[in-house]
């Protein structure tokens, strides 16, 4: 069987990709997605008067952690040792935006972290709100970009 989904082998069998021969390079990825919520929601958020405290200080040491312990929750991501990960927020009319940018210098790319760590921020905002607004929607969770690897450069 030849795949062009590189986690399977030539039977077909889920295998954790050899990445021994690559040479390490400088690979960055950045992800964005987004939390629509009520306009009360919002406000609470944006004013840091959420009842348990500043909803986006603790969405983005979040957003680190999931970045961190991605290859824990993805089964066949490697462990990365990485150099960087930035978070930012926006808001939107009805939605807090957030961005994460992640960086190693190694043998494969650091896409998986950079939408965990946006995952993992998206999901902390809804745990620390879900209390004021269940009907919350994450969506549009993306990878924006990557560069390094023998894939070369890559953005939408």
């Amino acid at each position: 069987m030849n795949s062009p989904l590189t986690h399977f082998d030539t039977a077909g069998q889920a295998h954790m990709v050899d990445v021994g021969a690559k040479e390490p390079t400088q690979r960055v990825a950045v992800a964005e997605g987004r939390i629509r919520m009520q306009a009360a929601t919002l406000a609470l958020v944006r004013d840091g008067q959420a009842a348990k405290g500043d909803v986006l200080a603790v969405a983005r040491i979040a957003a680190i952690q999931g970045a961190k312990r991605c290859a824990d929750l993805v089964p066949l991501c490697h462990p990365l040792p990485l150099t960087r990960v930035a978070v930012d927020f926006d808001f939107e009319p009805d939605a807090v935006h957030c961005r994460a940018e992640v960086a190693t210098v190694g043998r494969t790319g650091v896409e998986m972290e950079a939408l965990c760590a946006v995952q993992v921020a998206l999901l902390t905002v809804y745990d620390m709100c879900k209390a004021a607004d269940k009907r919350m929607v994450i969506d549009g969770v993306r990878v924006l970009s990557k560069t390094g690897g023998k894939s070369g450069d890559w953005a939408v």
